[in-house]
């Protein structure tokens, strides 16, 4: 049995914050890998966990294809660095957070699609990963992870069943990371940029209350 519930205490913030967005459907997707140590440490699977039968879910889940009831998706607006200069709207242009699963002993971790296809803020990007940098990510953070250095982590990784376009043509995938906390300096950052001080005052009072109470 794979049971999601997801909140998203970062909704009530404001539409300032974020754009709601669902990710893009792909067509043929196929799971690589699903972190079993860390969907139990989130309730996510049950002991009757049958991987070859739940496999086409998983697939469907976290490629984006399928959108479960309890999730809310959305791309989050920030500013920061680019190509070596500074740009006052940068914003999620291939991540998709879902939202927030609780831990089994405590706390939560956030949940985000990343190559999951465009979002209002992609700049005229495809919105997509190709699988080699998405297996990549995999490996190196939970390497990291086992190592005991902070970062995020990775719960699924799948293929897309389609190309996409870099140098050449490259098989497409998407990593599902969860994270304490995907809020970046650049939050805090987009806001100062718009003289929106109520705004910086709201995001830092929720990042306080939530990562440190």
């Amino acid at each position: 049995m794979i049971d999601f519930s997801f909140k998203n205490t970062y909704l009530p913030l404001g539409k300032g914050f974020y754009t709601l967005c669902k990710p893009t459907p792909v067509a043929q997707p196929c799971l690589i890998h699903f972190n079993t140590e860390l969907a139990a440490a989130l309730g996510v699977v049950a002991d009757d966990y049958n991987h070859d039968q739940d496999e086409a879910l998983l697939a469907g889940i976290f490629s984006g294809n399928q959108i479960h009831q309890s999730s809310e998706p959305l791309a989050m607006a920030y500013a920061g660095h680019q190509f070596g200069h500074f740009n006052p709207q940068l914003g999620d242009g291939r991540a998709i957070y879902l939202g927030e699963l609780a831990l089994a002993d405590s706390g939560f971790l956030d949940i985000q699609l990343k190559g999951s296809g465009q979002t209002p803020y992609s700049r005229n990007g495809d919105g997509r990963a190709a699988l080699g940098p998405v297996l990549r990510e995999y490996l190196v953070s939970e390497a990291m992870y086992k190592l005991g250095v902070p970062t995020t982590r990775a719960l699924a990784a799948v293929t897309t069943g389609e190309e996409v376009a870099r140098e050449q043509l490259l098989p497409g995938g998407i990593i599902t990371r969860a994270a304490t906390s995907f809020i970046r300096v650049g939050i805090f950052q987009y806001f100062q940029m718009q003289e929106d001080t109520a705004s910086v005052r709201a995001l830092a009072d929720y990042v306080i209350a939530r990562n440190y109470p």
